[in-house]
């Protein structure tokens, strides 16, 4: 039991999980902004484009059920909600996309970095060459 603790804590002190755990939360937090992105700021204006339909309103009726209180409940199919969905993922998509691609083109950059040449022996060096052969001779 001791020996699965101790490999336990090593795990999780490596420095991948906690990134990991780092882009987690970012990444959901950043889903949750581009849903309210998507929600509050460009539905709306598409909505009113298309004869002010919100789309989260949009839904297919297929049954109707009586409630124990005698009201009726409308058992619906939520595409508009699906249709929100969809776009959020395309825009998180998109946004990710260029994230990555920025993040390889900076990783691109850094590989093609040329390596630090050695500069040519100035002349002092190249006379000093010259006589440490000589006098090996």
């Amino acid at each position: 039991m001791k020996g699965l603790i101790k490999e336990f804590k090593e795990f999780v002190s490596r420095g991948n999980v906690i990134e990991l755990a780092v882009g987690l939360i970012m990444a959901t937090y950043f889903g949750a902004i581009v849903k309210s992105f998507v929600n509050d700021i460009i539905m709306p204006p598409v909505g009113y484009l298309i004869a002010g339909v919100d789309f989260a309103e949009l839904k297919f009726q297929i049954a109707e059920r009586t409630l124990a209180d005698g009201t009726l409940e409308a058992i619906t199919i939520n595409y508009g909600v699906f249709i929100n969905t969809i776009i959020t993922f395309v825009i998180v998509s998109i946004a990710i996309f260029m994230v990555v691609r920025a993040y390889n083109n900076f990783m691109k950059k850094e590989e093609e970095k040329p390596t630090p040449q050695t500069a040519a022996p100035s002349k002092e060096e190249m006379l000093l060459t010259e006589i440490r052969d000589l006098l090996k001779k």
